[in-house]
């Protein structure tokens, strides 16, 4: 089957991104109004950038009237209007359900951490609070907002930030700065409604010692 974007509706489009481009990290973002008010809601179009500066990059979609969501509306630079710093915390099993239902559609300046009954904790070095629950944050400052389709339903916006602070639990690294797969229990996004666990993994090496049959996969 030979597909062209142009020929597709754009929810045939949003269905294919999202079933093809598989398992997707989740960017549990929080972040505050320029009024003070928290906001927390996911974001499976995410993934780190660079280490030098450490950078990474969130995805939220315009909304169905084409506006922006109080994500985008809060972490925007402020020249644009809004704080210009976020949190990603992390999506791990332990509050899957909260996490998923962050998600709900609610009115402006209604709070997810209270829907949802997880704990906002003042940050190190930006105003929007973290997850306490979270076992990894990263406190950032958006450096830079690409949008693909400004005011039209279902257009994306870029959003990168530079990670000016990391939390992380104490026990998931070890001496040389690793992180448990085990204990951190991230969890990621597939098709539809469902999510993937961390838990079955296999040890590839790279290059061309990965292609030896030989080696475990």
């Amino acid at each position: 089957m030979e597909l062209v974007p142009a020929d597709l509706s754009p929810s045939e489009r949003y269905k294919l991104l999202i079933g093809c481009i598989v398992p997707r990290p989740i960017a549990f973002v929080s972040t505050v109004s320029v009024d003070g008010r928290p906001n927390l809601a996911p974001f499976s179009f995410f993934n780190g950038v660079g280490s030098d500066p450490m950078t990474v990059v969130f995805c939220p979609a315009n909304r169905p009237d084409g506006g922006e969501k109080d994500t985008l509306r809060n972490c925007k630079p402020t020249a644009e209007g809004g704080t210009g710093v976020f949190v990603v915390n992390a999506a791990v099993e332990a509050y899957a359900r909260q996490m998923a239902g962050a998600a709900e559609p609610l009115a402006c300046g209604d709070s997810e951490f209270e829907l949802v009954g997880l704990t906002p904790a003042p940050s190190v070095c930006v105003k929007a609070p973290r997850v306490a629950e979270s076992p990894v944050c990263f406190e950032c400052e958006t450096v830079h907002i690409y949008r693909t389709n400004a005011g039209v339903a279902g257009g994306g916006n870029a959003v990168f930030g530079r990670v000016v602070h990391v939390y992380v639990r104490d026990d998931l690294l070890d001496g040389r700065m690793r992180v448990d797969p085990d204990l951190l229990a991230a969890i990621g996004r597939m098709g539809e409604q469902s999510y993937a666990r961390t838990r079955d993994r296999f040890e590839l090496p790279r290059g061309q010692l990965g292609l030896d049959p030989g080696k475990p996969t």
